[in-house]
């Protein structure tokens, strides 16, 4: 057998194994933060979080599968490890970049949100004025 099939089947099956887990790890702790800047609104939190998921995956995922071609063909076991190494290597900082990616994105929603609920004004009002012209 081609040790370049070997090495596709190994990229595509670790590849997507690694998309899954970090999809489900944001899933997961995301919620916690999309609720926050939703105020609470807990139905539309999980159907933000699920978007944010199907993008993620369709996202990685065409990823994944474009940079699944190589160049080169593997004759010997060394080859199969270091064009692994590569492709893996690359495929987990891509990853990371989009895990960090969407955490600065939910940060920064929950930090507008925390800034528009202390909106308090200085001194409460004291009195009412007539429109202009009334």
């Amino acid at each position: 057998m081609d040790l370049t099939v070997v090495a596709y089947v190994i990229y595509l099956v670790i590849s997507i194994g690694l998309t899954v887990w970090v999809a489900r790890t944001l899933t997961r702790n995301g919620r916690v933060f999309i609720a926050d800047v939703l105020q609470g609104n807990e139905k539309l939190a999980d159907a933000v979080n699920h978007l944010l998921v199907v993008g993620f995956y369709l996202v990685n995922i065409g990823f994944v599968t474009l940079y699944l071609r190589s160049a080169e063909t593997i004759t010997a076991a060394r080859g199969l490890f270091e064009a692994l190494s590569v492709k893996l290597g690359v495929v987990l900082l891509v990853l990371g970049v989009m895990h960090l990616g969407n955490v600065w994105v939910l940060n920064k929603m929950r930090r507008r949100g925390i800034m528009e609920r202390q909106q308090i004004p200085p001194v409460a009002p004291q009195g009412w004025t007539a429109p202009a012209g009334a």
